[in-house]
C-alpha cells in the first residue's frame, strides 16, 4: 500500500484546519459571552422596581376623595390598588397617611414571600403595624370580604395567607393576566358612571354579595 499522499489533499486538509480553527475563537467567544439578566419579579410575577417616581412604572398617586396617597405600579394595578384603598377608607375605618405603605425597596422585604409584592408596587399595607390574625372586628371583616369580593378575585387579603399579614393586600395574578385588565376597566368605568364605585353606599349583607363573598373566602382560605 502507497504511503503517498498527493498535494490536494494536503492543501485541502490545510484549508480545512485553518477554518476550523479560525471558528474556534468565536464561538469560545460566544460560551463566554453573559447572558442578558433576567428581569426579577416579586412573587406574584409582576417586575421588581429598583426606584418610584420619575425612572420606573411605580409613582406616588393620589387616593381620591381621601386626602391620602401612596407609591403603586401605574395603569391596572394603581387602578385597582386604589379601589381598594378608598372602600377600606370610606367603609371599614378611615386611614391616616401614616398607616398606609405602597412600594418598597426589594431589600427592604423578604424575596419570594407575599410582601414582595410590594418591591414591584403591586401591592399595599393598610396599618402595617396591625399584621397579626384578629386585628379586624367581625362586621369590619365582613365588609373587607365584601371588598375582596368587588375584586373577584384579583386581589388578595394577607390574612388568608399561610403567613398571616392581616395588614397586606396585592395583585394576585401576574400582569399580563386577562382578568386584571378586565377588573381595572370595569372600576376605571366607575369614574364615567354616577353612582357606581368606591364611597357608593352598598349593602354588604344582601344575601347575593354575602354569598359571592363567603364562596371567594372558602376559596382563598383552602389555597
Amino acid at each position: 500500500m502507497s504511503l503517498r499522499i498527493s498535494r490536494r489533499v494536503v492543501l485541502r486538509t490545510g484549508a480545512a484546519a485553518v477554518v476550523a480553527g479560525a471558528a474556534l475563537p468565536t464561538a469560545a467567544a460566544r460560551a463566554q459571552a453573559p447572558s442578558k439578566p433576567r428581569r426579577e419579579t416579586s412573587a406574584n410575577g409582576w417586575p421588581i422596581q429598583a426606584t418610584k417616581d420619575v425612572d420606573s412604572q411605580v409613582w406616588t398617586r393620589t387616593v381620591s376623595g381621601t386626602g391620602l396617597s401612596v407609591p403603586v405600579s401605574i395603569g391596572d394595578a394603581e387602578t385597582i390598588l386604589l379601589h381598594v384603598v378608598r372602600r377600606f377608607h370610606y367603609e371599614i375605618e378611615q386611614i391616616p397617611s401614616i398607616d398606609l405603605t405602597g412600594w418598597q425597596p426589594a431589600a427592604e422585604v423578604a424575596k419570594g414571600r407575599p410582601e414582595s409584592n410590594l418591591a414591584s408596587g403591586s401591592a399595599v399595607r393598610i396599618r402595617p403595624g396591625s399584621r397579626a390574625k384578629g386585628g379586624f372586628f367581625p362586621l369590619q371583616e365582613l365588609v373587607l370580604r365584601d371588598i375582596l369580593a368587588d375584586c373577584e378575585g384579583v386581589v388578595r387579603w394577607g390574612g388568608d395567607d399561610e403567613q398571616v399579614d392581616e395588614s397586606l393586600f396585592y395583585i394576585a395574578l401576574g400582569p399580563r393576566h386577562k382578568r386584571v385588565r378586565t377588573l381595572a376597566d370595569r372600576f376605571r368605568g366607575f369614574e364615567r358612571k354616577p353612582g357606581a364605585g368606591a364611597g357608593v353606599s352598598v349593602d354588604f349583607l344582601a344575601k347575593p354579595r354575602r354569598s359571592r363573598a363567603d364562596a371567594l373566602a372558602r376559596a382563598q382560605r383552602t389555597r
